[in-house]
C-alpha cells in the first residue's frame, strides 16, 4: 500500500434483518477505499461475499448475531497493518465505562481498535494512545439519530483523519 491509505469502517450491517441490502453510499465508499474494516454482525453470508468481491482488502470479524457459516469464515479478533499503523478489530468491546483502559490492557500492541455491537458511534483515545473507533451501523440506527459508517485516512504512518458519515432513510 502507498503512503496514503483510505479506509472504510463499518459494523452491524444486519442484512437482511434491518435492510434488504447495504446502502449505495456505503458501497460507493467501499469501491474507493484501499481497505474495508467490518466489526461483525453481518447476519448473512451474501453481505460478506459482496464486500469480499468489492473491497481491495477486507479486515473483518464475526459478531454475536452471526451464525456458524460466518463464524467458520471470520475470526473473533482480526489484526492488520494498514498504512504503517497496527489495527485490530473486535465486535464487542464491553461497556462504555472503562472501555479505553480495558481495551488498552487487552490490546497493548495496537494503535487503532475498531469495534461494533452497540450501534453507537464512538471515537476516543485511551490514556496510552490507543484510538478506539465504532462506526455505528449503516442499516440500524437503534437509538441514534442516524445510520452511520466511518472513513479514515492514514498518511505517513499516522491517522490523519476520521470522518463519521450519516446516512439517510433506509430503502427496503
Amino acid at each position: 500500500m502507498s503512503d496514503e491509505v483510505r479506509l472504510v469502517l463499518t459494523s452491524d450491517t444486519h442484512v437482511p434483518k434491518c435492510a434488504k441490502s447495504l446502502p449505495a453510499e456505503l458501497l460507493d465508499a467501499v469501491e474507493r477505499a484501499d481497505a474495508v474494516v467490518h466489526a461483525g454482525d453481518w447476519v448473512d453470508t451474501a453481505t460478506l461475499d459482496l464486500l469480499e468481491s468489492r473491497a481491495r482488502l477486507l479486515v473483518a470479524v464475526h459478531g454475536n448475531n452471526d451464525g456458524p457459516d460466518l463464524r467458520a469464515r471470520l475470526p473473533e479478533v482480526a489484526r492488520a497493518v494498514l498504512g504503517g499503523l497496527r489495527w485490530g478489530v473486535v465486535h464487542d468491546s464491553g461497556p462504555a465505562q472503562g472501555r479505553e483502559r480495558r481495551c488498552e490492557q487487552r490490546f497493548p500492541d495496537l494503535d487503532v481498535l475498531v469495534f461494533g455491537h452497540s450501534h453507537i458511534p464512538w471515537d476516543t483515545t485511551g490514556p496510552g494512545g490507543l484510538r478506539l473507533l465504532n462506526p455505528g451501523s449503516p442499516t440500524d440506527r437503534r437509538r441514534q439519530p442516524h445510520r452511520t459508517y466511518m472513513t479514515a485516512l492514514v498518511t505517513g504512518g499516522r491517522l490523519a483523519g476520521v470522518e463519521l458519515h450519516r446516512l439517510g432513510a433506509v430503502t427496503g
